[in-house]
């Protein structure tokens, strides 16, 4: 049914119909930003749609905050959270679209019917548990974690509203004496210095919920903020009627010390423990021992995660694979000292929210090296290969720093970044041979494209986005460019082939080395093809897929002559892997909620079509292609084996990386990049993680956690991969284990 529509003349008297291309159906609910409306989308699924209030909306400072909290709900992912599907924080009503979850909060639920059951308490826990896990691994800090804000739907509890969540890149801060977040279920370091507010903040929060969840009431109450505030800071807490199980586990949340509670991952196995079945009369209490988070502030890096024992999939065309040990990655981290700063009843004077504007510089490239790098290239005693790290970067501060796109060709990295068109550097010792400056540098503009090193040159867009240049790989002198702006950046490389794909259809090619016209025509089937190169370089593949999803046309086409090599149309919503040099063409399929349900194998020799079926939809965030084997990396953080050559799935483990940049496959192990900047490597044999480097996130005032990172790079025993700070780094191969 259509929104309904108020009378008098307040800002919501006229409701939207639409946010953007969703019609909004009926009024979920409002809260101090604006109204949430539930909505579908052309494919009938339905969603949740936040429209900003229209008295806020002509806000800049308003504007920043919803902006801020697209950006943070968009990291976060995983089964506890509400993903968001689309969003315009720029629209004259900014709105967020997430998938709709049907349930009451925690809050309607306890009102409604009472405390949870111990039982219901500690699945709660668990979930929510799990569910800061995959907010706080992609560095952010919800801020307000609290029954209103947490709904229990049938597979689970979900949190969601990041309306005063911050990432640790963010740009917004709180002034002094002004606070945010609601106070029986803040942390007392978020009276005391809310500039510090870590993820531990939310693991006190945890505890103050688990306390409501149980009792009814929190462990902090009053009828005056101030009152609540002051108990939070100084007081202990109320657990009376506190499940005995977890008792020990709620008072280490609500330690005062942010450095003595237990990180998510350290409650989740601890509830898992709990959780197990137990009889009756060993349903007592038991000590629980947790492993303390440690708290750097201002800023708090995730520490490492761990990769579990992969999950083995039965069924009869199944192949052993051999057992994995489990991984230990990190050790706990020392307990802090119990102690309280005093507290200034003063600053409570107002709870509001505060926003600031972003500043991006520009300025020269930096290189940064260690002191152990500095040696003579040709000393006797530097024959020995050692692991680098540059900094790669236009600004000459941490403001607006992203990570460099790097690529690999003839004996050479080259790689762009923000500020820097192009670079040369040596792989052999991190030095930079050369480097271009990019002229402009927008705020708010993405990682920049790796350089195309083919047919003895290196290809690069201009700074400004216009033209296609191709420098000398020797002195980085252009030696063509060809305008591209007309393209509206519709410009695939493939090989020593550049395809253009006009607004018509016209797709033409053009030689990378010489800059001449090859060939150009329209493909029949493609209004406006997406073209996907891989191999050999002489074929390029244009897919489109059907609008209602259930078909997608494939063509093969030969990118020097310009000609169809085959032409199929392969049932389903297909997105193209990879190839392999036999011509063997692997897509994924997806359902119409954009999930992945199977991999499907096509041999054009054999006009062949196999398809494997997932044991579980899968919400693709990677995917890469090695022989007959294909391997998805899941937002979530799951790894999956799929073998297309017998339709089955071999095996499934979980990486604890959400939003992780492109899988890149080298002989029998996986190399990928965490948005904190790790680079892991993973034994595609044994399922098991062999290795990780240490976090490289952007320092305080960047840019920090990303939604996507670049691939890695893998040549000559080494793979070079990139971070958030801008750096770029190489490691050695054939130790993982000691990176």
């Amino acid at each position: 049914m259509p929104p309904g529509r108020g009378a008098g003349t307040g800002p919501e008297t006229e409701e939207p119909e639409y946010a953007g291309q969703y019609r909004l159906e009926a009024r979920l609910g409002s809260g101090g930003m604006g109204v949430v409306h539930l909505a579908r989308s052309a494919s009938g699924r339905r969603l949740a749609v936040k429209v900003v209030h229209a008295e806020f909306a002509e806000d800049p400072e308003f504007r920043a905050r919803f902006r801020q909290e697209v950006a943070a709900a968009r990291r976060v992912s995983g089964a506890f959270t509400a993903p968001v599907v689309d969003a315009d924080p720029e629209g004259v009503r900014p709105w967020m679209a997430t998938t709709y979850i049907p349930g009451p909060t925690l809050a309607e639920h306890v009102k409604r019917n009472g405390s949870l059951s111990p039982d219901e308490v500690v699945a709660l826990a668990a979930g929510l548990a799990e569910a800061l896990r995959d907010i706080h691994r992609v560095g952010v800090v919800h801020r307000d974690l609290k029954p209103s804000n947490v709904l229990l739907a049938a597979d689970g509890p979900k949190v969601i509203d990041f309306g005063i969540s911050r990432p640790s890149d963010s740009e917004l801060r709180t002034e002094t004496g002004k606070l945010i977040g609601t106070p029986p279920f803040m942390a007392p370091e978020q009276f005391q210095r809310p500039r510090a507010v870590g993820p531990a903040a939310d693991v006190f929060a945890l505890g103050s919920l688990l306390v409501h969840a149980a009792t009814g009431r929190g462990p902090f109450e009053s009828e005056s903020p101030y009152i609540v505030a002051y108990q939070v800071v100084h007081d202990e807490a109320d657990l009376a009627g506190v499940p005995d199980e977890l008792l020990p586990l709620i008072e280490r949340c609500l330690a005062k010390n942010p450095a003595e509670r237990p990180t998510p991952d350290a409650l989740m196995t601890v509830l898992r423990a709990v959780r197990g079945p137990q009889p009756p009369e060993a349903r007592g209490p038991a000590p629980v021992a947790l492993p303390a988070q440690r708290v750097a502030e201002p800023v708090v890096v995730p520490e490492p995660e761990v990769a579990p024992e992969p999950e083995r999939i039965p069924g009869p065309e199944v192949v052993p694979e051999p057992e994995a040990a489990p991984e230990v990655a990190g050790a706990p981290a020392p307990r802090g000292r119990r102690g309280v700063r005093r507290w200034v009843p003063a600053a409570l004077a107002a709870l509001v929210l505060l926003g600031a504007g972003t500043v991006v510089g520009l300025g020269r490239l930096n290189e940064r090296e260690s002191d152990a790098e500095r040696q003579p290239q040709n000393s006797a005693a530097a024959t020995a290969w050692r692991p680098w790290e540059r900094e790669l970067r236009g600004g000459a501060a941490a403001k607006g720093a992203r990570p460099a796109s790097c690529s690999y060709g003839d004996g050479a990295l080259y790689c762009a970044a923000r500020g820097v068109q192009a670079a040369r550097i040596d792989p052999a010792d991190g030095r930079v041979v050369w480097s271009r400056p990019a002229a402009t540098s927008r705020p708010g503009e993405g990682t920049p494209a790796a350089p195309v090193p083919a047919g003895g040159l290196v290809r690069v867009m201009s700074p400004d986005g216009t033209r296609l240049e191709a420098l000398d790989p020797r002195t980085h002198r252009v030696r063509w460019s060809r305008e591209v702006s007309a393209y509206g950046g519709r410009v695939y490389s493939a090989g020593d082939t550049v395809l253009l794909g006009a607004a018509d259809g016209t797709v033409t090619a053009v030689n990378g080395a010489t800059n001449r016209e090859r060939w150009s025509h329209p493909l029949p089937g493609h209004a406006e093809p997406s073209f996907f190169s891989y191999g050999d370089g002489r074929t390029a593949y244009a897919l489109t897929t059907a609008p209602d999803g259930g078909h997608t046309l494939v063509t093969a086409i030969d990118t020097v002559r310009g000609t169809t090599r085959w032409h199929r149309s392969l049932s389903g919503t297909l997105t193209p892997v990879g190839a392999g040099p036999d011509g063997v063409l692997q897509l994924t399929e997806a359902d119409d909620q954009n999930r992945t349900v199977a991999v499907v194998r096509y041999d054009p020799a054999r006009r062949a079509e196999r398809r494997s079926e997932l044991t579980a939809p899968v919400s693709l965030s990677a995917a890469t292609v090695r022989g007959d084997r294909v391997y998805l990396l899941g937002e979530d953080g799951g790894l999956v084996a799929v073998d297309t050559g017998h339709g089955a799935q071999r095996w499934r483990m979980e990486t604890s990386v959400a939003n992780a940049s492109p899988l890149v496959a080298s002989g029998e192990r996986l190399y990928f990049s965490s948005a904190d900047g790790r680079l892991l490597a993973v034994d595609t044999r044994r399922a098991r993680l062999l290795g990780q480097t240490r976090p490289r996130a952007d320092r305080p005032g960047g840019q920090g956690f990303l939604a996507l990172m670049p691939a890695p790079v893998t040549a000559a025993d080494k793979v070079f991969a990139t971070a958030p700070d801008g750096t770029v780094f190489a490691v050695d191969a054939r130790d993982p284990a000691r990176w």
